[in-house]
């Protein structure tokens, strides 16, 4: 039986968030403005079939798709909403399932630290290569989420709410992780709007 982990639509993609996930996936990489659509399923194996699903009955295009031992996930996008909601409605309906029967949002760990001095900093850039980067008096908040995937829409969120920096979105495995920084008030401000995020997840 193939369970539904995560499901969360995403109605406009941010610019950092967009240019970000073109830079890790190696398929069709989304621009900002773009509707996104990120689906986890379990076992992992099984996203082939939906994706398959998915790429014949729509438009949308295959941004990632990551097929690991115990949970398999997929990213799609489109520059029209109406193309990624009907994928997303196909998908669903394909499983036999509806929004309530996906995987509620538990959050393992959030925290904001102020202040970040130039070590911290340091370390953490190095290990955050395919973001930006951390500046030494800047605060950070991080946010680490099951399952991984609802991470997405929080880093989305976050970008909408505040002038943030994204430095890290970790988005498959068993945990999402989002690394963030700016003004002490935007990080505050950004920090409230991800865990909104995870705890009302979009669907629609």
């Amino acid at each position: 039986m193939v369970k539904l982990r995560t499901y969360v639509y995403i109605d406009s993609l941010q610019p950092q968030l967009a240019e970000y996930m073109a830079s890790v996936s190696q398929g069709f990489p989304p621009i900002p403005g773009d509707a996104c659509l990120w689906m986890e399923v379990s076992p992992g194996m099984a996203i082939h079939r939906y994706t398959d699903i998915a790429l014949k009955a729509t438009r949308v295009n295959l941004t990632q798709q990551v097929v690991e031992r115990a949970f398999g996930s997929m990213v799609i996008h489109h520059r029209d909403q109406s193309d990624v909601r009907e994928a997303g409605s196909i998908l669903l309906s394909s499983l036999g399932a509806s929004l309530s029967d996906r995987q509620a949002c538990s959050i393992a760990w959030n925290e904001i630290i102020r202040g970040m001095t130039p070590e911290h900093t340091v370390l953490i850039n190095r290990q955050h290569r395919g973001g930006s980067m951390i500046i030494p008096g800047e605060s950070m908040f991080i946010l680490e989420a099951e399952p991984a995937g609802y991470i997405v829409y929080a880093a989305n969120q976050a970008e909408k709410a505040a002038n943030i920096t994204l430095i890290d979105v970790r988005a498959v495995g068993a945990y999402g992780r989002l690394t963030l920084s700016g003004s002490e008030a935007d990080v505050d401000e950004a920090a409230a709007a991800a865990i909104d995020a995870v705890r009302r997840p979009s669907g629609t």
